[in-house]
């Protein structure tokens, strides 16, 4: 079978995956607030095919491809949210808590929506990445961020168990915050695609900090630019406002309407439902045991931890030793990669020796995911590094 066969075939599989995915959560939902067998079957049976496809998607596009499909943002991303279903699905068999699954379900298709929003197109491995160490990095990273944001999961369902969602206190403002979130990552995905098939691409030109003539292709309308930007093939300037050159407009540009479309979605439930997010969430979670959803959180962290400890850290060094010759260079990544571990073996001291249990773990395990989506995300595309090429 030739190469684009073979991706053709892997993006239906994760396609028709995504589908599935995004169906079970009816009957698993109905599973969680009624004792319906066979929803609980219905919903179950669409999650294990929903991996099994996905899984098939990321085999044939390696072989399509030739190496491992984990080398820029769209491969990562999909891999991500693949590893965060099987985790669930381990920890299911573990624990039989169909609520976890339920929660995991949202968090996996907003990753694998998030990197659809990038390119699909399998290109040449630039030099740097050309290693099979690259290969062992970014699959341990992915599959032990993937266990880590299972905690986060869990530790959403804990609060909502256990806090008073009408009460207007500091855990449920900052709860809410977080369905917010969510919910402009929802916006991000939503405006990337519209804009897609309803915005004409425009071309624009400006001098970059550098004094350099720079162009740029902006997919979304424009709302900022840098100083002194014009469309290419015309004088006259574009967008509402201007920014210094020392900042990427047009990423900028990007956050600005994830937000406003993010926003707007939120406000939209908010009015329609007369609730927060919260509330809307809170009877899922009645049956639920707090101790349970803890003890999840904890334990996956325990997995979660020294995974990162050799994907993140050590095995990272020694590609990054293959690559460029050094094992340590304070590259943004490495930086935040460096922060994420830290902050985790803070969390394991803090849990071992302090007792942090209960609200203490589940708000641990939920900053723990911001700052791996923070690392994974945000330092590829916004901050410049040695990594901004994925």
């Amino acid at each position: 079978m030739n190469t684009e066969y073979l991706l053709a075939i892997s993006n239906q599989s994760l396609f028709v995956a995504f589908i599935f995915l995004l169906v079970a959560i009816v009957p698993v939902g109905l599973s969680v607030t009624s004792k319906n067998k066979w929803a609980k079957r219905l919903g179950m049976g669409l999650t294990y095919c929903s991996l099994f496809l996905q899984l098939t998607y990321f085999v044939l596009r390696w072989l399509a491809i030739g190496h491992a499909p984990v080398s820029n943002m769209y491969e990562f991303m999909t891999f991500f949210g693949i590893m965060l279903m099987a985790s669930t699905l381990l920890l299911y068999q573990l624990y039989k808590q169909i609520v976890v699954v339920l929660f995991s379900i949202p968090t996996s298709l907003l990753i694998i929506g998030l990197g659809g929003v990038f390119t699909r197109e399998a290109t040449p491995l630039i030099p740097a990445l050309q290693s099979n160490w690259l290969s062992i990095h970014v699959i341990t990273v992915a599959f032990s961020s993937a266990i880590l944001s299972v905690a986060f999961a869990t530790g959403v369902i804990y609060l909502l168990r256990v806090l008073d969602v009408d009460a207007k206190t500091m855990h449920t403002k900052s709860l809410e915050f977080v369905m917010y979130c969510l919910v402009v990552v929802i916006g991000f995905i939503m405006s990337s695609v519209i804009f897609s098939f309803t915005s004409d691409e425009m071309l624009i030109q400006f001098d970059n900090k550098e004094q350099q003539v720079e162009q740029v292709t902006y997919t979304m309308p424009v709302i900022i630019v840098n100083q002194g930007a014009t469309l290419v093939n015309g004088e006259h300037s574009v967008g509402l406002m201007e920014i210094t050159n020392s900042i990427d407009a047009k990423k900028t540009n990007t956050i600005i309407w994830s937000l406003l479309v993010g926003t707007g979605l939120y406000m939209i439930i908010r009015m329609i439902s007369r609730k927060k997010l919260i509330q809307l969430l809170k009877p899922f979670t009645k049956k639920v045991n707090p101790t349970v959803m803890d003890e999840i959180s904890y334990r996956a962290i325990i997995v979660g931890f020294p995974l990162f400890s050799l994907g993140g850290l050590l095995f990272a060094m020694i590609w990054a030793h293959l690559a460029w010759g050094r094992f340590w260079g304070w590259d943004p990544k490495e930086v935040w990669a460096l922060v994420t571990w830290l902050f985790y073996a803070a969390f394991l001291h803090l849990r071992t020796s302090q007792g942090w249990e209960g609200k203490r773990t589940a708000w641990m395990s939920i900053i723990g995911f911001g700052f791996i989506v923070f690392n994974q995300v945000f330092v590829n595309l916004v901050i410049a590094g040695l990594h901004s090429y994925a």
